[in-house]
């Protein structure tokens, strides 16, 4: 089944980390997808940029409208996933475990199983 790791955090309180502290976190979440590499059961991971770079296309009866920033003003925000191919939710609820202790500070993991995945030409 694939599921998908939604990972929120404060993006003002990353956003404070040095470049030091944001490498080691990255080094710590490398080591957690490096286990899942190695299983053949990790697929795209994505880090996005801060909401501040997001435009936001708001559906409504008549023509969309585009707004720059993220619609909803919450405390944490989406900050990147990963999208993985486990066996059963144990075992991506274990994946996302390991993410939070490699991952300091506050934040949430909202993991989601995908219905349909069309693999992407990009490189």
């Amino acid at each position: 089944m694939l599921y998908a790791v939604l990972c929120y955090n404060d993006e003002n309180a990353v956003a404070t980390w040095t470049k030091e502290e944001d490498d080691a976190c990255m080094a710590r979440l490398a080591q957690v997808e490096d286990g899942m590499k190695a299983k053949g059961k990790l697929g795209p991971v994505a880090r996005l940029l801060p909401t501040t770079s997001a435009t936001t296309l708001r559906k409504n009866s008549g023509e969309p409208l585009i707004i720059d920033g993220p619609f909803a003003e919450t405390k944490e925000q989406f900050l990147g996933f990963y999208l993985t191919d486990c066996e059963t939710l144990d075992e991506v609820i274990a994946f996302a475990k390991d993410l939070a202790v490699a991952n300091p500070g506050l934040g949430s993991y909202e993991i989601r199983p995908v219905g349909v995945f069309h693999p992407s030409e990009i490189g």
